[in-house]
């Protein structure tokens, strides 16, 4: 694959907690000589990294109900509406994983549906749904990506990297089997190498989710 391709196919990711300011900087201008697609960074994060990147490609991804999922409805609303208005333009969401659980689909629906509806209301704006896979069986995950699909979500989206797993090339292939061609498919969490990026590439993620973005594409070499 060429650099170019597989570049344009990660999220740049910082969410760890004690992320300063000064991180921002170092990762967005890693962004901008590598030619990523976005930043995918805290909430509180989202004003400086936009400011940072204005005037380039590289997009400003953010997290809603991080990592948890646990918010209401109502709050990852203001979220979405928040980082939008701060220059966000994609939205990565974490599902309520305890109403998925437990088969309250609905309660799920509506928790999707109230970020969609926010990011509806700009052009452009894609939202990610986080399903947590390493909480899930495999019928909820598939459960999980078919609710995605129905709230009208444009992509599916592993793992937080927050609860102990991470893609899988086996997760992957399952929920591309489920949304289809035309859902996107994140892969996120323990991304590290570039062996484990193609391989979930060749599984069928759309886009891939990395802290790791730099060495990943070191690996590439003279390709």
């Amino acid at each position: 694959m060429e650099k170019s391709k597989l570049a344009g196919m990660i999220d740049h990711t910082l969410l760890k907690p004690q992320a300063t300011e000064a991180d921002m900087v170092q990762l967005c201008q890693e962004a901008k000589e590598n030619g990523f697609f976005s930043v995918c960074v805290n909430p509180a994060h989202v004003s400086v990294a936009h400011k940072l990147l204005t005037g380039t490609t590289v997009k400003v991804c953010t997290v809603i109900g991080f990592p948890l999922g646990a918010n209401t409805p109502e709050v990852k609303g203001f979220e979405a509406r928040d980082a939008m208005e701060k220059g966000a333009r994609e939205l990565d969401m974490v599902i309520n994983i305890g109403a998925l659980k437990q088969g309250d689909y609905d309660r799920v629906l509506r928790d999707i549906r109230g970020v969609v509806s926010e990011a509806r209301k700009a052009d452009g704006i894609i939202v990610k749904v986080i399903i947590e896979t390493a909480l899930l069986t495999e019928a909820e995950k598939v459960k999980a990506c078919e609710l995605a699909v129905e709230a009208g979500a444009d992509f599916v989206k592993t793992s937080t990297g927050f609860s102990g797993g991470g893609a899988t090339p086996e997760d992957i292939r399952l929920m591309r089997r489920t949304v289809g061609p035309g859902v996107g498919v994140k892969a996120s969490g323990g991304v590290k190498t570039l062996a484990d990026a193609l391989a979930l590439v060749e599984a069928g993620a759309s886009r891939i989710g990395a802290s790791a973005g730099a060495a990943i594409l070191a690996g590439l070499g003279g390709r």
